[in-house]
């Protein structure tokens, strides 16, 4: 199987702050990845890192082969695409033109879209649910129609590769599963490569392929749903009491959490848990 990204011994800090040391690890290509773990793990690092908004203090990290400090910036951008956790689009623009931003990096310089670009732009209109909002300015939107409308942006950007950051965290769950299933239509029909920040394990079990579970620094664990998901690594993890198996409703493994103090239910004579 192609090989999208290669980590080999990097080490990044934030100042003092050691985030990773000798972080090494390969993520194969037309697969969505999901990335879990506790907060303050390095899991948004990770992703600046593969997207070359930041350059390990030591180590190498390849995409596609190539060294990813060897690539431009222009090339990067038709390459990859980014949803952030938080984007403060503050200048006056409306939906559809925020989203044409994502088609600038297959223009020529000074070029003006072309038809093929106005298409692409309402096809991601139309799958991030924003279409109606097209004409609507960017600074009257609310979070959530924010959220949805860069997820457009790097939907109209056609990339091979997203990269998104906690992109569905401020939506409720129709518009998370909508924007979720075309990521991943992308990466079925399209042999995309997606890789997603989750907060939401179960949302994460549902479409990923494979998971990153991070802990403080390093890598827990990484493979399929299956075989990371489980009840023992998610509640070291975490530090929660959890388990972990397959939902028949889901059609994918989920987790359920005891909050803390909860003793576990009595069960009837020769009942199991």
């Amino acid at each position: 199987m192609k090989t999208a990204f290669k980590l080999a011994d990097v080490a990044f800090s934030h100042g003092q702050n050691r985030i990773f040391e000798g972080l090494s690890m390969e993520l194969a290509a037309g697969r969505f990845h999901g990335i879990l773990g506790p907060n303050g793990c390095g899991k948004t690092t990770l992703l600046d890192l593969l997207a070359g908004h930041l350059k390990p203090n030591a180590g190498r990290i390849t995409f596609e082969g190539r060294r990813i400090d060897a690539y431009s910036r222009r090339q990067l951008a038709k390459r990859l695409s980014l949803v952030p956790q938080e984007e403060n689009a503050n200048f006056p623009c409306t939906v559809e033109q925020m989203v044409m931003m994502g088609r600038y990096p297959h223009l020529p310089r000074f070029g003006r879209p072309t038809d093929r670009d106005v298409a692409v732009v309402s096809r991601a209109l139309q799958e991030s649910g924003v279409a109606s909002l097209r004409h609507r300015p960017v600074t009257a939107l609310s979070g959530g129609e924010r959220q949805r409308v860069v997820f457009a942006r790097a939907m109209a950007q056609e990339a091979e590769v997203m990269l998104l950051d906690e992109a569905t965290s401020h939506l409720d769950p129709a518009h998370a599963l909508t924007l979720l299933a075309a990521a991943k239509d992308r990466v079925t029909n399209r042999a995309a490569t997606v890789l997603a920040v989750f907060h939401n394990l179960n949302l994460a079990a549902l479409f990923c392929d494979e998971l990153v579970l991070m802990s403080p620094g390093r890598i827990y664990d990484q493979g399929p749903v299956e075989q990371v998901m489980t009840s023992e690594a998610v509640g070291r993890v975490y530090n929660v009491s959890a388990r972990a198996e397959f939902d028949d409703f889901a059609g994918a493994r989920q987790v359920v959490f005891r909050r803390p103090g909860q003793e576990a239910p009595s069960l009837p004579e020769g009942g199991t848990a």
